[in-house]
């Protein structure tokens, strides 16, 4: 039977990110990267609606070992794609992945202090051993969305579309659209649809904040011109600091932050657009997720004729459309589900800790890199307030300061343990309102007040703070 000292599960930005820490800080130590699908890049090879991009800079989305070269900083996701591509074969990272290999369980044995992963793979299972899992498999299922109840869904006559499965031979050039939802994959598809649809309406239950950031940044494109690329480097900082000033503003200073952000979209929006429907949400600014609108594209869009905002909630569907609770009739030809992801952990497997299913609902979140009674398991998420590689390359670096310390002290397993067994008392890991991360909080991690499984909500950037210390 095939071992390794660490298998890293996923091949997206957090799995290329471990395999370059693993390689560079632990040259001795043997590595692979199992990846169920058949290419390399995660979120930004699955997902293939129209216009789908990052909405936080590329600079600090892409790996701090490697600049970001790109004009643009809001950059499209095929762009990131061939980042992540080419980062892992100019590095030797892409030959030690083996694609379609799907996980499909992990099995801890304390007698041989190994993990014992089950997968799947042309057609058959087998069996890998290892003395580190490194999870790299972000937080949601690839193989379904958020199932959302929609009255009367099935009598609709046209086409029902959910982003996570774009159909890539969609014509909706001349239809009627109707998109529901109002987070980031709406703001993305609204104005990229309105282009060529005959008319485009954003159906909201609520409303949320959407800020406009440009598509190339202006400081980083004068950093790229001006100085070598080792200098140009410094624009990963120059965002960093920027969107840790933005994020301190909002969350210190809620109410000057919803003015500021309020004021903004006033400025944007068309006159026929009421912001204190549309666009005055019912949560302080960074209960959610904030939106980003690359170069106020989502804006421009509501100035045309073929485009509108609808906030209201779903009576039914009918055959030929949508109606509203206050008794608006909505036509469709095709519906957009924009309705969320079904969040998990561990790309769908359960691990078992000596035959027994390890409830991750139940442990809590060490220092955001593991879960409390789960040994040798480094759980890699990234930021799900502020850009995801900051999050996920600080957690990388605790583990490979983890192993470090467990080769030291010739110990064969880290498990963190949680001195107070506070669950009653405890918070979810994802401080966020947002309908998706409250539904799935059963499947994730808790945490309490004080480190180190302190609340990420309590401060900014926790794992960067706490990487300094074991």
């Amino acid at each position: 039977m095939e071992e390794y000292d660490f298998i890293v599960v996923g091949a997206g930005i957090s799995g290329v990110d471990a395999a370059y820490r693993l390689k560079t800080q632990l040259p001795e130590c043997s590595y692979i990267i199992l990846e169920g699908r058949d290419e390399i890049g995660g979120t930004w090879s699955f997902f293939k609606y129209p216009g789908v991009r990052t909405d936080s800079a590329a600079s600090m989305l892409g790996f701090p070992w490697r600049p970001w070269k790109h004009e643009q900083d809001m950059a499209d996701g095929h762009l990131i794609r061939e980042y992540v591509a080419d980062a892992a074969r100019d590095e030797g990272i892409d030959k030690k992945i083996r694609f379609k290999h799907q996980v499909t369980a992990a099995n801890w044995s304390s007698e041989e202090q190994r993990w014992t992963l089950t997968v799947r793979a042309g057609g058959k299972e087998k069996e890998l051993k290892t003395k580190f899992m490194m999870a790299c498999t972000g937080y949601y299922d690839y193989t379904k969305p958020l199932q959302v109840e929609i009255p009367g869904i099935k009598r609709f006559q046209g086409l029902v579309v959910h982003p996570q499965f774009w159909p890539q031979d969609l014509d909706y050039s001349n239809k009627k659209v109707i998109i529901i939802g109002s987070g980031a994959t709406t703001i993305t598809l609204v104005p990229e649809m309105a282009k060529t649809a005959g008319h485009v309406t954003m159906l909201q239950r609520s409303p949320s904040y959407i800020a406009d950031l440009p598509k190339t940044s202006p400081v980083g494109a004068w950093l790229k011109r001006t100085f070598p690329e080792r200098l140009a480097l410094t624009m990963r900082w120059c965002s960093f600091l920027e969107e840790y000033f933005f994020l301190v503003v909002l969350r210190t200073f809620p109410n000057l932050g919803r003015k500021l952000l309020t004021d903004e979209m006033k400025s944007l929006l068309p006159d026929k657009v009421d912001v204190s429907v549309h666009f005055n949400p019912a949560y302080q600014p960074w209960d959610q997720r904030l939106g980003m609108s690359r170069d106020g594209d989502f804006f421009k869009a509501l100035h045309r004729d073929n485009c509108e905002v609808v906030t209201d909630h779903i009576d039914t569907v009918t055959a030929d459309g949508i109606l509203t609770k206050s008794g608006k009739k909505l036509e469709a030809d095709i519906i957009v589900t924009a309705t969320g992801l079904y969040v998990q952990l561990f790309g769908g497997f359960t691990p078992m800790v000596d035959g027994k299913t390890f409830d991750v609902g139940k442990s809590f979140a060490w220092r955001g890199a593991m879960a409390s009674g789960l040994p040798n398991v480094g759980l890699v998420t990234g930021y799900m307030m502020a850009t995801w590689t900051l999050g996920a390359d600080a957690s990388i670096n605790l583990l490979v300061r983890v192993w470090k310390h467990m080769q030291k002290i010739g110990a064969t397993s880290a498990v963190p343990v949680n001195e107070h067994d506070d669950l009653a008392s405890s918070l979810p890991v994802a401080s966020q309102s947002s309908t998706y991360f409250v539904l799935a909080e059963s499947r994730m991690p808790r945490v309490t007040r004080q480190s180190p499984v302190c609340s990420s909500s309590s401060f900014l950037y926790p794992q960067i703070l706490n990487v300094i210390t074991l």
